[in-house]
């Protein structure tokens, strides 16, 4: 399914779910199989009003609708949402929703403000996600799989600000890069 398709039919989803008079039905036809008439009755709605709702929600295949006489009686189709909650919101297609969301915009306005022209940090922010921000911008400057020693480690953070040793310390409390005991070496952590 194209990302498109999949938006549409996940936004159908939820639309057809977002009255809450909707949900009270789709939770009595969770119950049992009910007319159009007893539905109203129960909700205190006009026949045209839940007639217009199960159509919503037949829309989607969350109900459906079999003669018995003179009426309609309406069914939850259980396995329907069940199978939609399955495949509209799992982890492997749920992201695609964000797929055309510009991600780094974030980073680049924290980074236009607390960078100068040349890259160096003018000041530490307060905020946590801020800091973290341009944590993500000053470990690109190690290489993946290589270690360094914390000399070298404080000759390329020295390029972004002189406080070497909070650099060093937030980029390993923060999670992007490891550092082995007793001085060891120091690695990027493979997170980008």
């Amino acid at each position: 399914m194209d990302e498109n398709t999949y938006v549409e039919e996940l936004l159908s989803f939820f639309k057809a779910l977002s009255d809450a008079n909707r949900l009270k039905i789709v939770a009595l036809l969770a119950k049992e199989a009910l007319s159009v008439e007893q539905l109203a009755e129960m909700l205190g709605l006009s026949s045209s009003t839940v007639s217009h709702h199960l159509s919503k929600l037949s829309k989607v295949g969350l109900v459906s609708a079999k003669a018995e006489g003179y009426y309609s009686v309406y069914q939850l189709e259980l396995a329907a949402l069940t199978d939609m909650a399955q495949r509209l919101l799992s982890e492997e297609t749920l992201p695609a929703v964000a797929a055309d969301v510009d991600v780094d915009a974030y980073d680049r306005k924290v980074l236009n403000t607390y960078l100068s022209a040349d890259g160096r940090l003018l000041a530490f922010p307060a905020q946590q996600k801020k800091e973290e921000a341009i944590l993500r911008y000053i470990v690109r400057a190690f290489e993946p799989d290589q270690r360094y020693s914390e000399k070298q480690v404080n000759e390329i953070l020295s390029q972004f600000n002189e406080d070497t040793a909070r650099l060093r310390r937030n980029l390993v409390e923060f999670g992007f890069m490891e550092r082995e005991g007793g001085g060891g070496d120091y690695w990027r952590r493979d997170l980008l």
